[in-house]
C-alpha cells in the first residue's frame, strides 16, 4: 500500500499525558481532518493512546475513510493509569485488543496492525504468531512491529511478512541505526517515533538553529527534512494537537537540505 513519506501520529490528540479525552475535542477533530486535506495518507495510532481515545477520535473525524487512507494502529501495551505503560504480548490479550480496535475504528480489517513492544514474559514468536493468525482470519491486512532489535526483526520475519518497523530515531537519538539499516536492506518502512527531538541542538548558535534560520524554517521542520533525507525507507509521523503545528510540520517535507547541511546534522549527535 503506497503512502506519502510524511504521515501523522495521533498520540497527542488525547489528553495530557496521553490519558483521557483532549481538552478541546473539536480541535482534535479539526487536526485529523486537516491532516487528510494536506495529503496525509497514513495516520498512526494505538489502543493505548488515551487509552482508546485516539482510535475513537479518528473514526469520528474520518469514517467512512477516504480511498487511499491507511489507518495504522498498535496493540501490546496497556494503560492501568496515567503515566503508566505496561507490556502485554499474550496471545489472548492481542486478540481482544485487535477486536476492540476494529470496533473503535469502525473497520472490518485493519490496514496496518503493529505489535507495540516485545513482552519479556511472553515468547516473541507467540505474540507475532497471533498477529499472523489474525491476518489469516482477514482482520489484519499488513503487520508491523515496534521497539525491536535487529534479532527480533529477523525473528518476526521468519513468521510473517513485516512491512514496517517503528522505533525511536531522531537527530539526537540514533541508537537504532542498525535496525534502520536492516530495514533498508529488506525494503521495510522505518517509522521513527519522537521524530522531532533536537535536544541541545536548537540553542542559539546550535547547528539546527543555524540551518533553520538559513532556510527560513523551524527546528522541527529541519528535523523532518533530515529524517527524510537520511534514509529512503524513513516514514516520519510527527504528531500534534494543533492545526498550526500540523501545517508547520508538513512544510518540513518541502525543505531541501544541502550536502553541507546534511553532513553537519549527521555529525551533530
Amino acid at each position: 500500500m503506497p503512502v506519502h513519506r510524511l504521515g501523522f501520529g495521533a498520540m497527542r490528540i488525547t489528553g495530557d499525558g496521553i490519558w483521557g479525552p483532549p481538552r478541546d475535542h473539536d480541535a482534535a477533530i479539526a487536526v485529523l481532518r486537516r491532516a487528510v486535506e494536506l495529503g496525509v495518507d497514513l495516520i498512526d495510532t494505538a489502543d493505548s493512546y488515551g487509552p482508546a481515545v485516539s482510535e475513537e477520535l479518528i473514526a469520528e473525524a474520518l469514517s467512512p475513510y477516504p480511498d487511499g487512507l491507511v489507518v495504522a494502529t498498535k496493540g501490546g501495551l496497556e494503560r492501568p493509569g496515567p503515566g503508566v505503560w505496561t507490556r502485554n504480548g499474550r496471545p489472548e490479550h492481542l486478540r481482544v485488543a485487535c477486536e476492540d480496535s476494529l470496533r473503535r475504528l469502525r473497520v472490518e480489517r485493519i490496514d496496518l496492525y503493529q505489535l507495540h513492544s516485545p513482552d519479556a514474559d511472553v515468547p516473541y514468536e507467540d505474540s507475532v504468531g497471533t498477529l499472523a493468525e489474525l491476518q489469516a482470519e482477514g482482520k489484519i491486512r499488513h503487520i508491523g512491529i515496534s521497539n525491536v532489535s535487529v534479532a527480533q526483526l529477523e525473528q518476526a520475519r521468519e513468521i510473517v511478512d513485516v512491512v514496517s518497523v517503528q522505533n525511536r530515531f531522531n537527530l539526537t537519538d540514533r541508537e537504532d541505526a542498525e535496525v534502520l539499516e536492516a530495514c533498508e536492506r529488506a525494503h521495510i518502512a522505518f517509522i521513527p517515533w519522537r521524530p522531532l527531538e533536537t535536544d541541545g541542538l536548537t540553542e542559539p548558535g546550535g547547528v539546527v538553529a543555524e540551518i533553520a534560520e538559513r532556510h527560513d524554517a523551524t527546528p522541527s521542520q529541519v528535523a523532518i527534512a533530515w529524517l527524510l533525507a537520511h534514509s529512503p525507507v524513513m516514514l516520519p509521523i510527527p504528531g500534534t494537537g494543533s492545526v498550526k503545528h500540523l501545517e508547520d510540520n508538513m512544510l518540513g517535507a518541502s525543505i531541501v537540505l544541502t550536502d553541507d547541511d546534511l553532513r553537519r546534522l549527521d555529525e551533530a549527535a
